[in-house]
């Protein structure tokens, strides 16, 4: 990739644009653009190397701590992780850390790690999108999803019980046997097989009464308190790329997020 970002007067500005009135965006702010591109085009694949700080701050004529700071962001975002001694990776769902990365349930005894938990899919199959999940995933109305229907028990007991629809055009040959042989997180076969990376989500939480299907396979009663929460994943560009919606238990967990 040719030189993106050229010195003048004031520090410098991309390549070919000009940068003036409502469109200016700190040199940091387009550097981070730039790496970002970058990592939807797939020059750099999760859990991968990037070119250290010097080298970059070389291609894109900028200064090191203007890259610093591009780096920075996307570290605090999730998107690049740093490890000491070794340089800037990107970051991927098959790091212990972020396995669960999105999973926002604590357990009431600290000791009963997310890492304890084991998957249950109950079921995979292809379907036309329902209206309201097409809208979700912004799709047409009758273009095929997958959904995947699963169960995650933690020290033995069933706590989230999860319906997931994903593009279909984008996780072709994606079964339950295929989710099921898979070692390590779902999100982490996404990235390596499929090609697609969680990289932020939103989510929607009320509370529901179980009823007697989900009751059933949470091992609680029918009208059992549960906790709702619906997720849409996206991947870069801020395209959506999963639908989730998933039933808690709270009888032994909590819904934790942190606020700043």
């Amino acid at each position: 990739m040719a030189s993106a970002v050229g010195a003048g007067a004031s520090g410098g500005g991309v390549a070919g644009a000009v940068v003036q009135g409502p469109s200016f965006s700190p040199l940091y702010q387009q550097i981070k653009s730039l790496i970002l591109r970058s990592l939807q085009s797939g020059e750099w694949r999760p859990g991968e190397a990037i070119p250290s700080e010097i080298e970059l701050a070389s291609r894109f004529k900028v200064s090191q701590g203007t890259v610093r700071k591009a780096v920075d962001e996307l570290a605090s975002e999730n998107l690049l992780m740093r490890r000491q001694g070794k340089g800037t990776f990107v970051a991927t769902h098959a790091e212990e850390q972020v396995q669960y990365r999105f999973l926002r349930l604590a357990p009431d005894q600290p000791s009963a790690l997310p890492g304890s938990a084991h998957r249950e899919f109950l079921d995979c199959r292809r379907l036309r999108a329902p209206v309201d999940v097409a809208r979700a995933l912004q799709m047409k109305a009758g273009e095929m999803v997958v959904e995947v229907r699963r169960v995650l028990h933690f020290s033995g007991q069933p706590v989230v019980l999860d319906d997931i629809w994903l593009p279909g055009h984008m996780f072709k040959g994606l079964t339950a046997d295929r989710l099921s042989e898979y070692r390590g997180p779902m999100y982490g076969l996404f990235e390596t097989e499929f090609g697609v990376r969680m990289i932020r989500a939103e989510e929607k939480l009320r509370a529901v009464a179980a009823d007697e299907t989900d009751a059933q396979l949470l091992e609680v009663a029918p009208g059992t308190p549960l906790l709702s929460v619906e997720r849409l994943a996206f991947t870069y560009g801020d395209q959506p790329v999963e639908l989730r919606r998933g039933l808690y238990r709270t009888d032994h967990h909590y819904y934790r997020n942190e606020l700043s």
